[in-house]
């Protein structure tokens, strides 16, 4: 870069190709060329693109960009069938070469059959802003010659073909514009394939990781079958379990808390040194048995939501060992990896005994509060959280609100019931109340509070109530986070904005909480 830059008097970013020699160790420069993607294009505009309708999946690979093309499918075979192509079309083939970039820059999409995330296809089409499918192993089999179909790389690392012209919509926004508000704007994020994408919309953080996805998607195994592997009672699950971590049979639990620091670590890292809170796991106990390996060891419930969940599961005698590769994977992302912006947070916390009792257990696997700046977060999200919030202040850094189980708790209603679906509504004057008095207690503790609920993403008349109330920060689904934005900036700058508006009438004493 240095040579590159007195060459041609200015900052020349390089794209760089390594190898590694297995034998030795050393590592060799393979070529070097200055980098035009990134450094032509401009980090403020924000291209975001969403699908909005579904259909059959014909294949899946490798998904290079984040955009969405759809067109005719025109398949060639070798370089001489080139000009069959017509601009617009869908470029099919087994891989391609520098002798077909002319077309290929025509192409609405391109798929490939074989291929990496370095290949020929994947560069060109990153630096043509081409959406890209490698490696799907069998597409000029699968697709046929002007049947229509639409390409979709902007739902993570995994791409897709779907049959047909799908609508979607493409947003184009410059981040620039956006009004910088007192109330931190954050996101939600559970899927690390999105981590990338997501970190370039202009927010403070992540509010909330589920770590959940990460152990449905990456792990798909139980951690306590993990941890007691070699004495699982049925062969079939403990082959199936040897046929996912394969070289891990000899230490399984390093499978999960490997599979876990890496989910972890690439959202951390794609956002650091912003916040990234994370949220320790909080299946219920059929979800957890629906893990393979799980059955054995997941007790049954009548009623999951309100059972065996969240903090109670921590330091309890069948589930501790869990929650210990729960803690060690967390530990390996702040320590060896350094990204220390990854807080904790801890769900359905009943009691502040539980609290205690889960930095205990905390604690024995390494990860201390206030120690190497971890901060613990629990969720406001039961009645005695907010309650009793001077009491969990004591054990804790800050709050999170999770209006789903809050309207759940304060109106004793399952949120899985289908049958009362429609008295669920966090827009209740009750629940409503207890939000505003869940911001107020964390106020007299001098802690943050923010909330990482649906109910912002889902109604923007709760954001504005919670700006009004002097929340912290508002964490919501990365699809609303712009919209969010502009409701937030409005509330800040109205006339009768100020802290604290909730107060009582004679005429009714709810009305002022649905303004």
């Amino acid at each position: 870069e240095d040579h590159y830059s007195i060459i041609h008097q200015q900052n020349m970013p390089m794209d760089i190709e390594w190898a590694k020699d297995g034998k030795s160790g050393e590592l060799f420069i393979l070529q070097a060329r200055p980098e035009t993607i990134h450094t032509q294009k401009n980090e403020s505009l924000n291209e975001t693109f969403t699908l909005e309708e579904k259909s059959q999946i014909l294949l899946k690979g490798r998904a290079v960009g984040t955009r969405i093309g759809f067109g005719n499918v025109r398949i060639i075979h070798d370089v001489s069938e080139l000009n069959l192509f017509k601009e617009g079309e869908v470029l099919v083939t087994d891989m391609t070469d520098p002798d077909w970039e002319p077309v290929m820059k025509k192409a609405s999409a391109i798929i490939t059959n074989r291929g990496g995330r370095t290949c020929h296809a994947a560069i060109v089409s990153r630096e043509h802003g081409v959406p890209c499918l490698v490696g799907t192993g069998k597409a000029t089999e699968v697709l046929a010659d002007n049947q229509i179909v639409t390409v979709s790389c902007a739902q993570g690392d995994e791409g897709y073909v779907y049959e047909g012209a799908l609508k979607f919509t493409k947003k184009r926004i410059d981040t620039k514009t956006f009004q910088h508000t007192k109330t931190k704007i954050m996101v939600n994020l559970g899927n690390p394939n999105e981590a990338f994408k997501t970190s370039l919309l202009p927010v403070s953080g992540v509010g909330l990781t589920r770590i959940e996805f990460i152990i449905n998607d990456l792990i798909k195994i139980h951690p306590m079958a993990l941890v007691n592997f070699e004495s699982l009672k049925e062969p079939e699950v403990k082959e199936a379990i040897s046929k996912i971590i394969g070289n891990y049979t000899h230490n399984p639990q390093q499978f999960f808390i490997d599979k876990l620091a890496e989910g972890i670590g690439t959202i951390a890292g794609a956002f650091y040194p912003r916040p990234v809170i994370v949220r320790f796991s909080d299946f219920k106990t059929n979800e957890y048995a629906n893990l393979l390996g799980g059955k054995e060891f997941e007790p049954t419930e009548e009623n999951p939501m309100l059972g065996f969940r969240g903090a109670s599961r921590y330091y309890h005698e069948t589930y501790r060992k869990g929650f210990a590769l729960e803690c060690l994977a967390i530990k390996f992302v702040r320590e060896m990896m350094g990204l220390t912006n990854v807080k904790v947070m801890i769900p359905f916390c009943r009691t502040t005994k539980e609290a205690k009792l889960v930095l205990e257990e905390m604690a024995k696997n390494g990860l201390i509060r206030g120690e190497n700046q971890l901060e613990v977060y629990v969720m406001a999200e039961l009645p005695s959280n907010i309650l009793s919030a001077k009491a969990f202040s004591q054990y804790v850094d800050g709050f999170s609100i999770g209006s789903n189980d809050l309207t759940q708790m304060v109106l004793g209603i399952d949120r899985d019931s289908s049958i009362l679906g429609e008295l669920f509504d966090e827009r209740d004057p009750a629940v409503m109340q207890m939000i505003a008095m869940a911001i107020e207690e964390a106020k007299a503790c001098h802690l943050p509070i923010g909330i990482c609920g649906q109910a912002p993403s889902d109604y923007p008349e709760i954001t504005t109530f919670l700006v009004d109330n002097g929340i912290d920060s508002i964490s919501v689904t990365s699809d609303v986070v712009l919209k969010t934005i502009e409701i937030v900036a409005e509330a800040e700058t109205k006339e009768d904005f100020k802290i604290g508006l909730i107060h009582e009438t004679e005429e009714d004493p709810y009305r002022s909480l649905l303004l």
